[in-house]
């Protein structure tokens, strides 16, 4: 579980205390209470599926795995939004490009997560290869921010992150990832460490019908969570998805809709204590016409 911000806590009065606090139980914090900003997973389609997606190709692997954008074969764009705990000021907003190019794929993302008195920014640029039609790496570099109202003012840092994907067998997908591989730090006083974060997957398609995912994710700081997903085409163009993860336990569920060029992605997650949260991405990708 994420530290309490004790410290900071003491530092800041009346009502700004009390939403401070709440903006810092999601997000990572140190032993002196500043925070460190999250890795927050994007798109609705992977929030459906509880995040168990670090073995899938998306427009969204500019988040989860950058080797995804190596099987990116047309130019997409795509919007992300979503709401934690459907509180005004948790709201995140994020924009992705991917481009291909010889002899890979070229990622552009960006998201602003919070509001004016508190909030994280990240800038990313990534490129993805793939090898063979089985195998594929990818790598990005992240300028993230935290602004803090008042005395703290701004902190960054730069963060390297990389992954692979391969298809050892026939419709079955392995996935790995590191996010921070350089243990980077921000560039406030108190220097405050970034998370190091391992995800580790499997996934398994059955008859272009039913997709299976299961994954691990190990903070070096937090316990490991364990997540599991399912993707089921039901109706041509319609997908249902649902998830479940742990530390905390949640449920996720959601659905998909394709339409010449258009995917539009609908999930809701449920935490134990803070309720939930509803996510909404659409994604275009140029030169599809079903």
């Amino acid at each position: 579980m994420h530290t309490k911000p004790t410290a900071l806590r003491k530092r800041i009065s009346g009502k700004r205390a009390h939403l401070f606090f709440l903006l810092f139980l999601f997000t990572a914090a140190s032993q002196d209470g500043l925070p460190a900003p999250n890795n927050y997973l994007l798109g609705a389609r992977f929030d459906a599926m509880a995040n168990a997606t670090v073995m899938i190709p998306d427009l969204w692997s500019l988040s989860h795995n950058q080797a995804g954008l190596g099987w990116i074969r047309r130019p997409v764009v795509g919007f992300h939004f979503e709401n934690k705990f459907a509180v005004p000021q948790y709201s995140l907003s994020a924009l992705g490009a991917a481009i291909p190019v010889k002899p890979g794929t070229i990622g552009l993302m960006f998201y602003y997560f919070g509001y004016s008195k508190y909030h994280d920014t990240r800038f990313a640029v990534s490129f993805g290869r793939a090898f063979t039609e089985r195998f594929a790496a990818g790598i990005q570099l992240n300028y993230i921010g935290t602004y803090i109202a008042d005395e703290y003012g701004t902190y960054s840092s730069l963060v390297a992150e990389g992954g692979i994907i391969a298809e050892p067998v026939k419709n079955l997908y392995i996935g790995a990832h590191v996010y921070n591989f350089t243990a980077s730090k921000m560039t406030n006083p108190e220097r405050e460490r970034l998370p190091v974060i391992f995800r580790v997957g499997a996934g398994y398609q059955i008859e272009n019908i039913i997709f299976f995912s299961v994954e691990t994710e190990k903070n070096l700081d937090e316990k490991a969570a364990f997540r599991t997903g399912v993707e089921v085409s039901a109706l041509q163009n319609f997908f249902l998805r649902a998830g479940y993860s742990t530390n905390p336990s949640r449920p996720s569920f959601g659905l998909g809709y394709l339409f010449k060029g258009f995917r539009g992605d609908l999930a809701f997650t449920m935490h134990p204590q803070l309720g939930f949260t509803p996510y909404f991405s659409l994604l275009y990708t140029f030169g599809e016409s079903k």
